[in-house]
């Protein structure tokens, strides 16, 4: 009988060791889940742009590489700093600011925390502790222009910035010299509205451009782009998304869309994160080359074979550096 005894004793002894290590060895898989904070740009989700680019990315690395992620919006955060820095003291191993608006908030938090990973978009900072990627919008704004300037009939286009900064004009600046390599006679009417969180001034921006007989308009500015993309709807003329294929939020006036591949970037970054524990490169700039810039497929319009070869011609020529955007 005793024998018996000691045998049960061994035995429970073994299974609650066994049950212990099983409980550690989730525990320990449990902890080595990369966790990611990103603080989205001033509009926040529901934007159909920018800000749900970068949480579409996360979304996907979250589904196919395992990560946690949390996000702060400006609305609930009050400030880019603060949303900051509640990310970094949840426990993430690398806080994503998206946005080159909340560099200095991202910088201060940088500088108070300089063992934690953060990721600038949009922007390059000095920091040692804070990588970023920036992309080439200017290229993929000098393809929408040059198809506009292929396809206007009244030889004039509206391009409406948010903000006017450095990062808006590089997509002003590419927009107006590709319209005019296909088109000299073309005319660009440009207005910044000082924002990217006002879908109703884009929409009276807009109107304002189509009075003047604008046929074509791009909009890099966010929210403030969606208004505008509507009201070009409303007008009966074409729009140019910006940033992500926005044909389907004006199905019958977006022809084309300049698509910066936000989503690829903090997906490839968070995939970096999850198999490494860390980012390659401290400055990553992409542009059409690297796959970080492209457009989107044409719709509405119809290009024919001559100007769809022109339009190869001209991405191959940014592709392989012969065509120089002046920025």
């Amino acid at each position: 009988m005793k024998r018996y005894t000691v045998l049960f004793v061994i035995l429970a002894a073994l299974l609650i060791n066994s049950g212990c290590s099983m409980e550690k060895a989730q525990s320990a898989a449990a902890k080595k889940r990369v966790k990611i904070g990103i603080m989205l740009s001033d509009a926040g989700l529901g934007d159909q742009s920018f800000s749900d680019a970068g949480f579409a990315g996360l979304e996907k690395a979250r589904d196919e590489q395992d990560i946690v992620f949390n996000y702060r919006e400006l609305a609930t955060s009050k400030s880019y700093e603060a949303g900051i820095e509640s990310l970094v003291k949840e426990g993430n191993d690398l806080v994503i600011g998206l946005g080159f608006s909340m560099q200095k908030d991202l910088e201060k938090v940088a500088q108070k925390y300089p063992k934690q990973k953060f990721l600038l978009i949009d922007s390059q900072s000095k920091l040692s502790n804070v990588y970023s990627i920036t992309f080439k919008e200017e290229e993929g704004s000098y393809l929408v222009g040059a198809i506009a300037g292929m396809k206007t009939k009244s030889n004039v286009a509206g391009f409406i910035g948010g903000v006017d900064v450095p990062l808006i004009r590089k997509f002003e600046k590419g927009f107006i010299q590709g319209m005019k390599a296909l088109n000299p006679k073309a005319k660009v009417i440009s207005e910044f509205a000082g924002t990217f969180d006002d879908d109703k001034l884009g929409e009276k921006i807009a109107k304002k451009m189509i009075a003047k007989e604008a046929d074509y308009i791009y909009p890099p500015a966010g929210f403030t782009g969606v208004g505008a993309l509507l009201e070009a709807q409303k007008a009966g003329v074409y729009a140019l998304g910006v940033d992500t294929d926005q044909y389907y939020l004006a199905e019958k006036a977006i022809a084309t869309s300049m698509v910066k591949k936000v989503d690829v970037a903090i997906y490839q970054a968070a995939k970096q994160m999850a198999k490494t524990g860390h980012l390659k490169e401290k400055d990553s700039v992409l542009g059409i080359k690297e796959g970080g810039i492209d457009i989107a497929p044409i719709r509405v319009i119809h290009l024919n074979a001559k100007q769809q070869a022109k339009l190869n011609e001209l991405k191959e020529g940014i592709s392989q550096g012969t065509i120089h955007i002046e920025l």
